[in-house]
């Protein structure tokens, strides 16, 4: 984690002065790069070129110290867009994962008084200034309140919710000059529903709303725990909660083999939940937003900020693909993608046979009769290369919804995490919940 502390660029012009000098700068390497290349008689493709280890750096860096939609977009579209991106453009996204660097002493006082105001150090009889964890819009900090409860404070960063448009226009910008992102690919509906997706993450208030609505809907479960929100201490750029204990859930990699097994369980049955109960998904499977408490044996949820309700329809959908799916039936499986949306009318049918087999192997894990092995079953590297084999067939992509991408996104995330954990889970029975 970088520890050094960087002041966060507030204002919208100097925020966009730090993109035009990454853009030069970018440019500049690429240029000195392509010319040293050419006077030793080599010739470098423009990929080649533009992911140079500088330039990585140097987008990775400034991002970094923008934090905000600027690193949040590189890191939706790493996610969402994922194998139908060229690998060269995934190469570059992937480094948007870093860490940010936290605010000064001096920024975070200012901010922490704007928010409570004045008076706000005498709302808690203590609270730390140094973070013990950062991410792309904010971060958190621990505090005691004046009855003395242990409370994790979320800062958000200056500046951040008044620049989204133009922080996105700029990232967008920028892929768009490199070169690798395909013309054919229409992007601009994920980006559009990025920037609300922002302003949505950016309002503490809506993030505080399905905090508590979680923490209702699973008071009864004791397999999770939801931190409560103090809202008397709480405002639109900063989230007051309850310190919850626990431990990084991608630290329990030494827990017996039953137990990761379980644990692997409980969160795509809780993701089922959520989809076809609640309807109302956490879209962020982030392994940072996981911990577990060995004591109570629950698993600890953090970060409602991309929480995003489910229309009927789209439920239904999704009901009738995974049931196509798990009974191999692929007419079934074309029409409840059709019904989501995820074919124009004019779509070549050897493409999206494609798309059908690759929707397949993405449910086979809940299709198997017995435990699915995630670490060495290959499914990750298996629906890599099948996503890149349909990449380079551009002239057919097509944008879908973008919930089901949300959708896709947790899914996906939750698959990794299980083979993060080396669990075998058999999930079968949570197919036999879901009724049409």
């Amino acid at each position: 984690m970088n520890n050094k502390s960087r002041r966060v660029p507030s204002g919208r012009l100097s925020r966009l002065a730090h993109f035009g000098g990454l853009a030069g700068k970018v440019a500049s390497n690429v240029m000195i790069a392509g010319a040293k290349q050419a006077l030793s008689g080599q010739k470098a493709s423009r990929s080649e070129l533009l992911l140079q280890p500088g330039n990585i750096h140097a987008v990775a860096e400034k991002l970094s110290h923008l934090r905000g939609a600027a690193m949040k977009l590189g890191q939706l579209l790493s996610m969402d867009a994922g194998e139908l991106l060229p690998a060269e453009l995934s190469v570059l996204l992937e480094r948007l994962r870093s860490d940010a660097a936290p605010m000064p002493h001096k920024q975070l006082v200012a901010t922490l008084e704007k928010e409570l105001g004045p008076d706000w150090l005498d709302k808690f009889s203590h609270i730390e200034l140094n973070s013990f964890a950062r991410a792309s819009i904010g971060q958190v900090h621990k505090a005691t309140s004046e009855q003395g409860l242990p409370l994790a404070i979320k800062v958000q960063y200056p500046g951040v919710a008044d620049s989204i448009h133009s922080d996105v226009d700029n990232v967008v910008s920028l892929i768009k000059l490199s070169g690798l992102l395909p013309k054919t690919l229409n992007i601009t509906p994920l980006v559009e529903e990025a920037k609300q997706q922002l302003l949505v993450e950016t309002d503490y208030h809506q993030e505080a709303k399905a905090l508590s609505a979680f923490e209702q809907a699973l008071a009864h479960n004791p397999h999770f725990k939801v931190p409560k929100s103090y809202p008397a201490l709480s405002s639109k750029h900063l989230l007051t909660m309850e310190f919850v204990q626990g431990e990084p859930l991608e630290a329990m990699t030494s827990l017996p083999q039953a137990k990761r097994d379980q644990l692997a369980y409980r969160l795509i049955a809780l993701f089922f939940t959520e989809l076809f109960e609640l309807r109302m998904v956490q879209t962020d499977p982030n392994l940072a937003n996981y911990q577990y408490n060995r004591d109570k044996d629950q698993i600890v949820l953090l970060d409602f900020g991309a929480t995003r309700i489910i229309s009927p329809s789209l439920c239904l959908g999704y009901k009738k693909l995974l049931q196509a799916g798990a009974a191999q039936n692929r007419q079934k499986l074309k029409e409840a993608a059709c019904e989501i949306g995820y074919f124009s009318d004019d779509i070549d049918p050897h493409y999206q046979n494609a798309v059908l087999s690759l929707f397949e192997l993405a449910i086979s894990p809940l299709r198997a009769s017995g435990p699915f092995d995630f670490a060495s079953s290959g499914l990750a590297k298996q629906i890599s290369e099948q996503g890149r084999a349909l990449s380079t067939q551009s002239r057919q992509w097509h944008t879908p919804p973008v919930d089901a991408m949300f959708i896709h996104r947790k899914l996906a995330g939750l698959y990794l995490i299980a083979s993060r954990l080396k669990a075998k889970v058999e999930l079968s029975p949570l197919l036999n919940e879901i009724q049409v």
